[in-house]
């Protein structure tokens, strides 16, 4: 048996490394009964090219899907396209979610030197305790301070289209030749240049997770009461509010409404729409009540498929038939 770690997932192949090779493999049955997910970064056991167990994980991002990450590099433009506090706050709450440590870092710095820009993202994000970085891809500005803050780490580049990922990749290793694109004139958009999530060596001691260009991070999958904690601005407030199931919303006493002045307009706004769709999935499962059930149990020390309730009931159901079919066929005899 070897341990590996999943550094590319294409179709049905599963690409692993292990002491300085890489092999190609595929699922076996038991897994896939199991309904396991392996995402790229997951450390597996694998035995003539099938993988056979899924170590534990330290972390993971559901979208895009890695796991065993150091940090999140949430990269945006300064310029084309124009910076987008509101998904920034979306990719800085992706991170505070799953606990994992993010550092920003601004790109394009040379398109449009805006100071009053400059230091409104330094008043917003300095005080949460984020560090934040400039660079210019195409000028090579920051770009040493950039691979040093990846160094000895696996970190994800988290960002829109566009931005300058692939092209600050390159500006460190130009051997790599990771795809790149101009942003669309008309939409000002990045068009989407990465395919699949793979992890990339950079150099001896760093690695990238290079992964699509992802804008529709939603927070469909929590509940309304546990939006606040994704924002440490509004959460500082919350204890002094009169209702302890207080939204921040409308209601009367909130000590957040009454320090609203302290807390950036970008950011309330982004809190408001993480709400709606927190409702839409309190309202989802709501209606929906069903519980998903675990798909795995621990058989004397070993980890087994997990029968469900309704399969087996159904084969209860159908050794009762079984049995009184056997006692009417007895009793036609007697």
């Amino acid at each position: 048996m070897t341990t590996g770690q999943i550094y590319k997932i294409h179709s049905d192949f599963y690409y692993v490394q292990a002491n300085g090779e890489t092999f190609e493999c595929k699922i076996r049955e038991v897994l896939k009964k199991q309904k396991e997910k392996i995402l790229v970064g997951d450390f597996v056991e694998f035995e003539n090219g099938h993988i056979t167990k899924i170590l534990p994980r330290k972390n993971y991002i559901k979208r895009p899907s890695v796991a065993n990450i150091d940090q999140i590099i949430i990269v945006s433009a300064l310029k084309e396209p124009d910076l987008d506090l509101h998904q920034l706050n979306r990719y800085v709450a992706l991170a505070k979610y799953f606990n994992i440590p993010a550092v920003l870092c601004f790109n394009k710095e040379d398109l449009q030197f805006d100071l009053h820009l400059i230091n409104r993202i330094k008043s917003i994000y300095k005080p949460m305790g984020y560090e934040i970085y400039y660079t210019s891809a195409t000028e090579h500005k920051g770009i040493k301070t950039f691979e040093k803050i990846l160094e000895g780490k696996t970190s994800v580049l988290c960002g829109n289209s566009g931005v300058g990922k692939s092209s600050l990749v390159n500006a460190i290793n130009p051997n790599l030749h990771l795809r790149t694109k101009k942003v669309s004139d008309k939409t000002q958009r990045g068009t989407h240049t990465t395919r699949h999530s793979e992890i990339i060596k950079i150099n001896e001691t760093s690695r990238i997770v290079d992964t699509p260009g992802f804008s529709n991070v939603k927070f469909d999958f929590l509940l309304p009461a546990d939006v606040d904690s994704l924002f440490v601005d509004i959460s500082q407030y919350k204890e002094n509010c009169k209702y302890s199931d207080c939204l921040h919303l409308n209601e009367d006493g909130c000590a957040v409404l009454d320090n609203i002045d302290k807390i950036d307009n970008s950011r309330y706004e982004s809190y408001r729409e993480f709400i709606k769709e927190a409702k839409e999935y309190k309202e989802k499962i709501k209606y929906e009540g069903k519980k998903e059930e675990n798909s795995k149990k621990t058989v004397h020390n070993k980890t087994v498929a997990k029968i469900s309730e309704r399969k087996r009931q159904s084969a209860r159901n159908t050794l009762k038939q079984q049995l009184y079919k056997d006692i009417d066929y007895e009793n036609a005899d007697e």
